[in-house]
């Protein structure tokens, strides 16, 4: 019985020698097409891949004898292509989305100001939105508000316009107001908020674009319907404005203007 138990071990032992003996011929081979070295067939020399042919550098498997497994495998592409299809359809109909969700707007604090070297109604500020390096930003708001009011304040900024030089200065963001043509509010985030909370509308989660691109128009198809309400607060739609759990972003004392 221990013999044969002996034999029957080797005989495995062997069966799985010659399994990897295989697969590192076929890796062999098939390194050796890769690199550009020619593989000729030898009749009666089980060398080559069964199902394949090496030409010439090139390989070709069954190409007039199509298989189980290729017709699996062309239902495979077409179901790829049929679900790649609909994945296109949702982004797209994704991007013809246009509304409050894709803009970007955080809250963060003007650390530095300065009036504008070369334009009597502007700011300069730097704003930390929470992103370890502080945003430069261009407002024109020194006919609304005094600069000792700017410094270190709180507010809600909307980060992904399409930087614009003003006045020979780069804006890479726009501190957001409330509005009227005889006054304008710096919006005041609630108490608690900080640099780089996100700022939401119930109803609309955010898909900001990285960037808005000026041809779409997002921003000013937004626009008419940012406003405040008869609360205070800024809204999109009749929708409040808010950092979650902190509380929503309010006008000091401008009811139904518009937002911008």
């Amino acid at each position: 019985m221990k013999i044969e138990e002996k034999i029957k071990e080797l005989s495995h032992e062997n069966l799985m020698l010659s399994e990897k003996v295989g697969r590192a011929k076929n890796e062999l081979i098939n390194l050796e097409t890769l690199n550009g070295k020619k593989q000729y067939y030898i009749p009666g020399k089980d060398i080559l891949p069964k199902d394949n042919l090496v030409v010439e550098g090139a390989t070709i498997g069954n190409v007039n004898t199509p298989t189980k497994e290729m017709n699996k495998g062309d239902k495979a592409k077409e179901v790829i292509k049929k679900n790649k299809g609909k994945t296109n359809d949702n982004v797209g109909a994704s991007d013809a989305v246009i509304d409050v969700r894709k803009l970007d707007f955080r809250i963060g604090k003007i650390v530095e100001i300065n009036k504008h070297p070369d334009a009597d109604t502007l700011y300069v500020e730097k704003i930390d939105c929470g992103e370890g390096k502080p945003r430069t930003v261009v407002s024109g708001l020194v006919n609304h508000v005094p600069i000792t009011e700017m410094q270190n304040r709180v507010v809600m900024v909307l980060c992904n316009l399409k930087p614009v030089q003003m006045r020979g200065i780069t804006s890479e963001a726009m501190v957001m107001c409330a509005s009227s043509p005889e006054k304008v509010e710096v919006l005041i985030p609630p108490v608690g908020a900080i640099p780089g909370d996100l700022v939401i509308c119930k109803g609309y989660p955010r898909e900001p674009e990285l960037q808005l691109n000026p041809k779409k128009k997002i921003f000013e198809t937004c626009a008419p319907d940012l406003k405040t309400n008869d609360n205070l607060e800024a809204c999109y739609k009749n929708c409040p404005l808010f950092v979650e759990n902190k509380g929503p972003i309010l006008a000091a004392t401008l009811k139904g203007v518009p937002v911008k």
